[in-house]
This record gives structure tokens, C-alpha cells and sequence, in this order.
């Protein structure tokens, strides 16, 4: 309200005061986004929703290798490892943004 009262014009306010409060919720949203993407992507190929089978998919991986579970416990244990850690970085990416973008966590 001061930036308008001393007659700022709509796009000075919205690049110098709303922009800088609205990036670092956006930047969490977006990676939390994408994490959730990847948990879809993998979760539809498991039920055989997602892409067909020439094209590799980790939740394809996981659903093959349950057949062979006791005998080569590896097939699922690699794509489902590295479905976690994918989430699990951008999650961390994001969360490392935002401390990076957030003006009320700036040091003076």
C-alpha cells in the first residue's frame, strides 16, 4: 500500500515487491510438481498404463521384475532405489532454491 500511495506504476510493484515473495513458493511448488510427475509416470507403467514396453520405464522395471523377486531380487530393487532418489533430489533441489530465493531468509 505505501508503494502505491507514493505512485509506483503496476508493473515497478509487482517486479520489486510481489515477484521476490511469490518466487520461492513457486520454486517449491514446481519441484514438488515434478517429483510428483515421476511418482505418476512410474506408478501408471507398474499397472501397465504408462508407455509400452519397448520404451524403458521405471515402474515397467518394477513390475517385471516382481515375477523373479526371490531369484534375482536386483531387477526391482535398482529401478525402485533409483525412483526414490530421483524424488528425493528434487525435492532437496528445491528445497536448496528456495533458501537460496526467499528474501525473508537473507542475511542484512
Amino acid at each position: 500500500e505505501a508503494a502505491r500511495a507514493s505512485g509506483v506504476g503496476n508493473g515497478r510493484l509487482m517486479m520489486r515487491h510481489i515477484l521476490p515473495n511469490i518466487a520461492a513458493p513457486v520454486v517449491v511448488l514446481a519441484s514438488l510438481g515434478v517429483g510428483q510427475s515421476i511418482l505418476a509416470a512410474s506408478g501408471l507403467s507398474f499397472l501397465g498404463l504408462g508407455a509400452q514396453p519397448p520404451s524403458p520405464e521405471w515402474g515397467a522395471m518394477l513390475s517385471t521384475g516382481r515375477n523373479y523377486l526371490e531369484l534375482a531380487w536386483w531387477i526391482t530393487t535398482f529401478p525402485g532405489i533409483t525412483i526414490v532418489l530421483a524424488v528425493l533430489a528434487m525435492n532437496l533441489v528445491g528445497d536448496a532454491l528456495r533458501d537460496a530465493i526467499d528474501p525473508r531468509l537473507r542475511q542484512r
